[in-house]
């Protein structure tokens, strides 16, 4: 299996290429387009600020790529937020895959969110194995609103959409290869899609 995590400048990628060496799999770094294209499944990391983040997409012309990819790909924290219409993070447009807007946590709440908080809901094979109500680790100070494509949601102030379904895109507010063994088990799981 060819395995991709694209690098484009803003990521945690090294934390991701590393959960997947423990589940037996060698995932490549690349930025290259032919590559990403070409691999069987396709990681979007994101760590970062949202316009910056979305800037460096469009300097490689992955913001045109990354929509036409056919094989399953995994949106994580910020690159999750990335494949939505748009984010309130410096005003950003983002690549549109989910028509979802990406919202500031109120100033009510200690933002970011940092930490382990839990994820019910459950509706995809991504959490095959996955009890409702399982804890995973989230940084982060925007969310994506809960919408007919969430496959998961959490409460923190309010219960918003902590992973996305979407056709062969799927993609995670949290961080599945900080989360110990059962978000190992998430990205297992994201390795036996079919695409």
């Amino acid at each position: 299996m060819k395995l991709v995590i694209i690098d484009y400048g803003a990521g945690n990628i090294k934390s991701i290429q590393f959960a997947f060496k423990r589940l037996g799999v060698d995932a490549v770094l690349t930025n290259n387009v032919e590559e990403i294209q070409n691999a069987d499944k396709v990681i979007f990391p994101g760590v970062g600020e949202a316009s910056s983040a979305m800037n460096k997409l469009r300097e490689s012309v992955l913001d045109k790529v990354i929509p036409t990819l056919k094989q399953p790909v995994l949106g994580i924290c910020l690159g999750m937020q990335l494949m939505c219409t748009s984010s309130e993070e410096g005003n950003t447009e983002g690549l549109g895959i989910f028509d979802v807007e990406i919202k500031r946590f109120s100033k009510e709440l200690k933002v970011p969110q940092m930490g382990w908080n839990t994820i019910s809901n459950l509706k995809s094979d991504l959490f095959k194995g996955i009890k409702e109500n399982e804890y995973m680790y989230l940084v982060h100070s925007y969310f994506a609103e809960n919408c007919k494509y969430a496959i998961a949601t959490t409460d923190y102030g309010i219960n918003y959409a902590t992973a996305l379904h979407k056709d062969n895109f799927y993609g995670t507010q949290f961080h599945p290869e900080k989360s110990g063994v059962e978000g190992e088990k998430i990205l297992r799981n994201f390795l036996d899609i079919r695409s």
